[in-house]
């Protein structure tokens, strides 16, 4: 009998997108990030990928003291592979965004692939009250907003982080973000296995349609060949609908509170945990196995959590 394919799960346990007042159960304070994170690998997640907030109104950090109060704690709890931010958030600077990376020098980082529109504005239609009055300008000012990723702040973002034995997830929120990938391959700012991470559903990148997702797969494998691994992440109710689809057709998956706030239609996921449960329910019902972090590890060519500065 032929072995079972394995499957990444990465779990986003907070993000930048959502804002508290949306759900009360978003991991805030670093004692709420630390509990989420090592309950989502102990419930399967192999990858747990990390921003911050101030614990005092839940606005997005980058601040690497924040860090500091959670990575250690969720480190020696578990043995998953922690992926840092290096997103942060659209409002902030690249140099903002890289400082935790810089510090802690984790294993895994992401990375934006491109500029782009990044559209918030609509959750003003579904959201109409806010506790604090940084969430709706949060949202409002994404309508003039272009999240800045050029390619010199790419190649200097990678640069930096090789030099530190960092990796990155590569995050291609449309097809010309692929291109860009291919781009630093080709001149060597990239290197060994890629991870890229498919991103779906985002006003101003590629939308949550079947055909979108399949149409960045073909794109991914014409481009990368066998030479990379795949994963993808539904924003807010093509969560776990993407989900299902990555795994079918070889890819592997993340779910998280960053990605969607719900559980399934009408219900909020009340721990990033539970959305963990519910994307294994799934992939174990395909016949797929859940990969371990060390398998992550192997798959994704990793140095190590001894490698780590925090």
């Amino acid at each position: 009998m032929a072995n079972k394919r394995k499957v990444i799960i990465s779990c986003a346990v907070t993000g930048a997108i959502h804002t508290p007042s949306m759900s009360p159960h978003l991991p805030v304070t670093p004692d709420e990030i630390a509990e989420a994170s090592i309950a989502a690998a102990e419930a399967g997640a192999a990858i747990l990928h990390l921003h911050a907030r101030d614990p005092n109104n839940g606005k997005p950090t980058q601040d690497p003291a924040v860090f500091e109060q959670f990575l250690p704690k969720i480190k020696s709890s578990t043995n998953a592979v922690i992926n840092l931010t290096t997103g942060g958030s659209p409002h902030m600077t690249v140099e903002e965004r890289m400082r935790p990376a810089m510090e802690f020098q984790p294993e895994l980082a992401s990375m934006n692939m491109g500029s782009m529109n990044f559209g918030l504005f609509p959750m003003l239609n579904r959201y109409s009250s806010f506790e604090h009055q940084w969430e709706r300008d949060h949202l409002e000012n994404s309508r003039d907003l272009v999240f800045k990723n050029t390619f010199a702040d790419i190649e200097k973002a990678i640069t930096l982080g090789t030099e530190n034995g960092t990796r990155f997830e590569y995050e291609c929120y449309d097809i010309g973000h692929l291109y860009n990938l291919r781009n630093l391959l080709d001149r060597g700012v990239v290197g060994g296995k890629v991870f890229v991470q498919s991103v779906f559903g985002i006003l101003g990148g590629i939308g949550p349609h079947p055909e979108d997702v399949m149409h960045m797969r073909r794109t991914a494998d014409r481009l990368f060949g066998e030479h990379y691994e795949w994963s993808v992440l539904g924003a807010g109710s093509s969560q776990m609908r993407i989900a299902a689809q990555s795994a079918a057709i070889g890819g592997h998956v993340r779910v998280g509170l960053e990605d969607s706030l719900w559980l399934e239609p009408g219900k909020l996921a009340e721990t990033n945990a539970k959305q963990v449960k519910r994307v294994r329910e799934i992939l174990e019902a395909l016949s797929f196995e859940i990969a371990t972090p060390d398998e992550a590890r192997e798959m994704l060519e990793l140095k190590g959590a001894d490698k780590v500065r925090f």
